[in-house]
């Protein structure tokens, strides 16, 4: 899908920076990530995903993935604007929005950062999981589903407020959400950094190298930060000193790349 106002010309360079935050999290979850990139000197997009970041994780009712999607791809579009392209980075179910856009809109995206980017689930239920044929049925019987953030170190984490429940039909969602990344992958060319913990409770490490295997992206401009001791909330947790490090340095990068190619 092509919106009206997304297609821009091939000269378009590197001017913002655009976060997206996970499933059932909001953006204290990916906070210690703004002060730094906006030192960077780009434009940073922030956008908080439909039904997150409320009293009740009621709002997320009724709310789909193709929703977030079309709020990530609304604020992409306006910061871009009429000539600029960004840096995307994505927490958990941030990165697969992540990689879509990019599918989607190679002109717009210079490139990704993918961080536990969920593509392989610990939870026998998730898709390409052993039980995920039950997940359709217990969605029937289950309204809600609890959700819990763990800490690897939850002394010297930041634990962000979220939500303590999601609807299980918004976890069906998002389960599709990961069935419709895995086919556009082959289409994402542009430079990608995937941040995986080793040792987590959420995404299985095997996610890395799957989707490491399936983007076009060549060889060097691919790679993986790998994190030994933090849980899922890897910008919150006992290493996100490490993460954000490898974030901003891969921007500083990008940026010092595309000054390059604009020299005359």
């Amino acid at each position: 899908m092509t919106k009206k106002g997304l297609d821009g010309p091939n000269d378009r360079h590197l001017t913002g920076v655009m976060v997206l935050h996970g499933f059932t999290a909001n953006l204290d979850s990916v906070r210690e990530l703004f002060a730094p990139l906006i030192r960077t000197g780009l434009d940073l997009a922030t956008p908080l995903l439909r039904g997150h970041g409320l009293s009740s994780p009621d709002h997320l009712r009724e709310v789909t993935w193709q929703d977030w999607f079309d709020d990530a791809e609304e604020a992409m579009a306006a910061s871009a604007g009429s000539s600029g392209k960004l840096v995307v980075i994505g927490h958990s179910m941030g990165a697969l929005l992540a990689l879509q856009l990019a599918a989607r809109h190679p002109d717009l995206i210079d490139s990704v950062i993918l961080a536990t980017p969920p593509i392989r689930l610990t939870s026998l239920l998730g898709p390409s999981r052993p039980l995920h044929f039950l997940a359709p049925l217990i969605s029937m019987f289950i309204d809600r589903w609890e959700i819990e953030s763990r800490f690897a170190d939850p002394a010297c984490a930041i634990v962000p407020e979220h939500y303590e429940w999601a609807p299980t039909m918004t976890i069906m969602s998002m389960f599709d959400l990961v069935q419709a990344t895995l086919p556009v992958m082959s289409r994402v060319r542009v430079p990608v950094l995937i941040i995986q913990s080793r040792h987590e409770s959420v995404v299985l490490p095997e996610s890395a190298e799957i989707i490491l295997q399936a983007i076009a992206t060549s060889p060097e401009e691919k790679s993986v930060v790998w994190l030994e001791r933090s849980d899922h909330q890897v910008f919150c947790d006992c290493e996100r000193d490490l993460a954000v490090r490898a974030v901003t340095e891969f921007v500083a990068g990008r940026i010092a790349s595309s000054k390059i190619l604009s020299r005359p």
